[in-house]
């Protein structure tokens, strides 16, 4: 028995923040203190974009490429974020809430202190990413892709991981609490993770077919 997993850290953002229109995105571009919401961004092309200090609401910025994309202190809701490819991304102090992310590629970043509440992440890549205090809250994770991803502290709470893949992904001190885990690819990489023992048991048809363990018909 072990006890929880810790929540993440919260953003540090001032009461009030200067509401600006956010324009496109050029490369290298640095937006701070800066509250924005309700702009159609689709396909944008920029590397290095950094928001520091940021409540961003309702932003559409599907379809964008934003290599090396970092968000420092940010609130994130109701935004389009499908289909981004953010590869390398730097995420510290982060909440997104009610947002689509559908597609996401998030490979290879670093995200730290960072909670996902009411998203839909399914089909996403968070492959060889460093998630260390980030929670995933409610949240759609189907068909999304952890491969060889370093999971420290991270907790799963609520979320449908049907058909996720975890292979070689690498945990410690994580938890998982009332998700959905059908078809799961990698399930001996939970080992350092922590589940409640209604879920240990709920999940046993899972388990059994890790092990390939038949089920035997009864007499």
């Amino acid at each position: 028995m072990r006890g929880p997993t810790p929540a993440p850290g919260e953003p540090q953002l001032p009461a009030e923040l200067e509401r600006g229109g956010l324009t496109a995105l050029g490369h290298d571009a640095s937006f701070g203190e800066i509250e924005a919401a309700g702009a159609s961004l689709r396909d944008q092309n920029a590397r290095g974009v950094t928001f520091q200090v940021a409540r961003l609401s309702e932003i559409d910025l599907s379809g964008s490429r934003l290599e090396h994309l970092r968000i420092i202190d940010g609130v994130l809701s109701g935004c389009n974020l499908a289909n981004i490819v953010a590869r390398s991304v730097h995420a510290e102090r982060v909440v997104v809430d009610s947002s689509r992310m559908t597609g996401i590629d998030l490979a290879e970043g670093v995200l730290t202190d960072v909670t996902f509440r009411d998203c839909r992440i399914d089909l996403a890549a968070f492959g060889f990413a460093v998630l260390k205090r980030v929670s995933f809250e409610d949240c759609v994770l189907t068909g999304t892709d952890f491969l060889e991803a370093q999971l420290e502290a991270v907790r799963f709470h609520g979320c449908d991981l049907r058909e996720a893949d975890m292979r070689g992904a690498r945990m410690k001190q994580c938890e998982l609490r009332g998700c959905e885990l059908a078809g799961l690819q990698g399930v001996e990489s939970l080992r350092g993770a922590a589940m409640e023992w209604s879920d240990i048991v709920g999940m046993a048809g899972v388990w059994a077919a890790a092990l390939g363990i038949e089920v035997l018909d009864g007499d």
